[in-house]
């Protein structure tokens, strides 16, 4: 009975303790037999869709269902939207181009800025390397723009005008973007029609379209399946001012941050197109936080005139025999620091006649002749 009671009390008191918590709201969404139903009439682009056909029916069925059954990403594509899709539309918008083409960012990336494939495609838009410098994208090993959503969704449009002005259709403009254009014409004139729902593609690109229809319409009514999210839920809109900087030799992001009144992080997060921890020479485009560009020019020269004086700046060259933890020991700096400085891997090799860049502050610079004016010494 003593065992009974103490239940209760125990039930009773959870109950309560549940009560003060804010009470969640029931879940709730439709079946997902229900959901797959279609029953109006469906488009991409302006271009229809031919549900009649039961095969065509069968394929968005199966990339629906499997779009649903991540409910885990599919409310991180509705937060995600609301920073990323203004500018898509604006974009597409101002280029006279189908709305719908903005669901092509949603497959590819998840409107992720880092996000990589097995192939070597990377960004929002999932440029190879080699399309993306065609199309007007900076790829080296300071900067990457197929990570930054301005000039890689410019590049994409570009690609996709010329796509549509090549195929006639933005249905395969976008199997084209998939799979590339050279292929998927090849196939038109193999299998003799080019009626995308018709073509023996690759699966990926069979499965291509009917996944960015599915995105479509599920983010065109979300609520239909389910996904109940208020303003508050969504991320924030992109907000930034932008600056110019002119730079002689290459700046450490902290500096840039720290004219900013903000942190690396935030720097590195507005501009995801920068690699490393450093800014190269040239003439670049940064993005600060919203507010911090009055005066931030002479904040920016304040702050690098002082890491300036702090930090000496050496070229080493490599010489045989070396590795970058010797040369590392030899400067009385760490390897990470090294790394960092030159954007490097580990795995990277050095070979005799690389430059090296080495900061050396003054008590590191002291460090270091001592040990030079000892190796001379005893040799």
């Amino acid at each position: 009975m003593r065992k009974l009671l103490l239940f209760f009390c125990v039930f009773i008191t959870g109950i309560s303790g549940a009560l003060a918590e804010p009470l969640l709201e029931p879940s709730s969404f439709p079946s997902l037999i229900s959901s797959i139903r279609i029953n109006t009439p469906l488009d991409f682009c302006g271009e229809a869709v031919p549900l009649d056909k039961r095969e065509v029916r069968e394929r968005l069925e199966k990339e629906l269902l499997l779009s649903l059954s991540d409910r885990t990403q599919v409310i991180l594509w509705i937060k995600r939207s609301n920073r990323y899709m203004p500018y898509i539309e604006k974009t597409l918008n101002e280029n006279d181009m189908p709305e719908d083409l903005k669901y092509v960012a949603i497959i590819e990336s998840a409107l992720r800025p880092h996000v990589g494939s097995r192939k070597g495609a990377i960004g929002f838009w999932q440029f190879m390397k080699d399309t993306g410098i065609v199309y007007g994208l900076t790829i080296n090993g300071d900067r990457d723009e197929r990570r930054n959503i301005f000039t890689s969704t410019k590049a994409a449009i570009n690609y996709l005008k010329v796509l549509y002005a090549d195929l006639k259709s933005w249905t395969l403009s976008a199997a084209a973007y998939n799979m590339g254009e050279d292929g998927l014409k090849s196939e038109i004139e193999a299998q003799k029609t080019s009626d995308y729902y018709q073509l023996y593609l690759s699966l990926e690109t069979q499965r291509y379209v009917f996944r960015i229809i599915a995105a479509k319409l599920i983010l065109s009514d979300p609520e239909k399946y389910g996904f109940y999210l208020t303003e508050d839920d969504l991320y924030p809109p992109l907000q930034f001012d932008h600056v110019y900087l002119t730079i002689s030799k290459e700046v450490p992001i902290h500096v840039i941050a720290q004219a900013s009144g903000t942190h690396f992080k935030v720097i590195k997060d507005l501009n995801p197109e920068i690699r490393g921890h450093y800014v190269s020479e040239g003439i670049h485009l940064i993005l600060i936080p919203k507010g911090a560009a009055i005066d931030f020019h002479p904040r920016f020269e304040k702050a690098f005139n002082e890491w300036l004086l702090e930090n000496k700046v050496h070229s080493y060259v490599v010489k045989k025999g070396d590795n970058l933890t010797s040369i590392a020991e030899r400067f009385n700096v760490s390897l990470q620091d090294i790394l960092i400085w030159n954007n490097l891997k580990r795995w990277r090799h050095i070979h005799p006649g690389d430059r090296l860049t080495i900061y050396l502050n003054d008590k590191v610079t002291n460090k270091k002749n001592q040990n030079d004016t000892f190796i001379n010494k005893t040799k």
